[in-house]
């Protein structure tokens, strides 16, 4: 019991985003067209979070994921979603604006 309390209160890991997209993680931009289109994250795709559902082929098989979006938000959901379609290795990046940022 006592280690379920634990896992329920402790912090979840800390993950290195910049180490990740430094090894090669599939970054995804999951805001709409036109948002992508008005600036984006050299070298990430946009998969708007609406479309994931059907693009899950897209994420199969690739090392690591990290999600963004404009808030985080949106982002936060499709993170949830890859996870519940089996996909593991899948991280809330927060904005594209912070994830540009790593990746500079």
């Amino acid at each position: 019991m006592f280690d379920f309390i634990k896992k329920l209160f402790s912090p979840a890991p800390q993950v290195d985003l910049k180490q990740l997209i430094r090894e090669g993680a599939f970054l995804v931009d999951v805001r709409t067209p036109a948002e992508f289109q008005s600036g984006n994250v050299k070298g990430s795709v946009n998969i708007p979070l609406d479309t994931i559902p059907r693009q899950l082929e897209k994420f199969k098989g690739k090392k690591s994921v990290i999600v963004f979006c404009r808030s985080g938000n949106r982002s936060s959901q499709a993170k949830t979603i890859l996870q519940r379609a089996g996909i593991s290795e899948v991280y809330n990046g927060g904005t594209w604006e912070q994830v540009k940022t790593l990746k500079a």
